[in-house]
């Protein structure tokens, strides 16, 4: 996870399984294309509390990162981010006021101030809550003080990508990691 916190650029890949969402964190290389594998994500679906672990790999041996939520079927719940040992990352939480017409997110980081993200097409946000359309895609925009600080776009196709772009070099990717994973994993909640 050394050359992560270097990573301007994260693509994160759902792999599309039975009974479980299943994600991949790459960074990016020049060309766009997935790079090394940063952590794989593993979540049960229609879990009550959620939960995501990240580990090194598919072989689930070493964990690196995780989020859980602190309290069970919350609509406005703060979801902890932890990296492998159990020390504190961050926070996220969705603001469930102004979600309800634009999706808007809180991340939390020690030292760094909370990052609002927000869906940046007013439009797209009303289409995908007319009809349901979790196939869409959409962009959020993570500002700190009124500075980018990262966004996440999710691109058309078969299964879900996302293109991770991060502007503020002081935000600690694995908090980025887990809010995409997040946005997915959580969104339709």
């Amino acid at each position: 996870m050394n050359t992560l916190q270097a990573q301007t650029q994260l693509i994160v890949r759902q792999r599309i399984r039975l009974m479980v969402n299943q994600y991949e964190v790459h960074g990016a290389r020049p060309d766009g294309s997935e790079g090394e594998l940063y952590a794989f994500a593993q979540q049960k679906r229609m879990a009550f509390r959620e939960q995501v672990t990240l580990y090194t790999d598919d072989t689930k041996r070493e964990p690196v990162l995780g989020f859980k939520a602190r309290q069970m079927m919350d609509l406005g719940a703060t979801y902890d981010v932890v990296d492998g040992g159990g020390n504190p990352v961050g926070s996220f939480r969705k603001d469930f006021a102004k979600s309800l017409l634009r999706t808007t997110w809180h991340v939390e980081q020690p030292g760094l101030g909370t990052a609002t993200g927000s869906e940046r097409s007013m439009a797209v946000a009303i289409i995908r809550r007319l009809v349901e359309a979790a196939w869409l895609p959409y962009h959020f925009d993570f500002l700190v003080d009124g500075r980018p600080a990262f966004s996440v776009e999710k691109k058309w196709g078969l299964r879900d990508r996302y293109v991770v772009n991060i502007q503020d070099p002081n935000i600690d990717r694995r908090l980025v990691a887990a809010m995409a994973i997040g946005l997915d994993a959580l969104q339709e909640r």
